[in-house]
């Protein structure tokens, strides 16, 4: 998924996962590939925006979807609709995101309403998937300057059908 600068990509990779991750930013993903050059771990790094990256079908175990509400509404669907097709069945997705509530907290995230997820939103959005976990809750977070101080947050596993 769009990792930015790597952290998540390269925390995945250093589990032992074979990590695939893409941004929009040459910058960010020369950071990333530094990053992981650090940490002694291999990540297929790639530089495209949500449209232009070539979305393979069928192809993942696990999606991880952490922070990616820089999409609007059109894009975030067409975004869903990838990610449910590159998924394997009975591949798994994990999503974390910010809620409508952290409109208030200013904490990080996108500072408009129609980018945040609410449950309604995911469930529909994935509705083919068996959801494992949905959880809304609030935590404080020290992920850098742009995810810092008590957050709304949503969290969801859910998992493609066999067929």
């Amino acid at each position: 998924m769009s990792d930015g600068e790597g952290r998540n990509s390269v925390w995945l990779a250093g589990c032992g996962l074979e990590v695939v991750a893409f941004d929009i930013s040459p910058v960010a993903a020369e950071k990333a590939k530094r990053l992981a050059a650090e940490r002694g771990v291999t990540v297929a790094f790639e530089v495209a925006d949500v449209y232009g990256w070539n979305w393979p079908s069928e192809a993942f175990d696990v999606v991880a979807a952490i922070f990616v509400q820089f999409a609007d509404p059109p894009m975030r669907s067409f975004m869903f609709e990838r990610i449910a097709r590159a998924l394997k069945p009975k591949g798994l997705l994990l999503l974390q995101g910010y809620t409508p509530k952290q409109l208030e907290y200013k904490t990080g995230g996108p500072p408009r309403i129609e980018n945040l997820y609410t449950p309604e939103m995911l469930r529909k959005a994935f509705a083919l998937f068996e959801i494992l976990e949905l959880v809304e809750y609030e935590a404080v977070l020290g992920e850098g300057s742009q995810h810092s101080g008590r957050s709304a947050l949503i969290g969801m596993v859910a998992r493609k059908p066999a067929v």
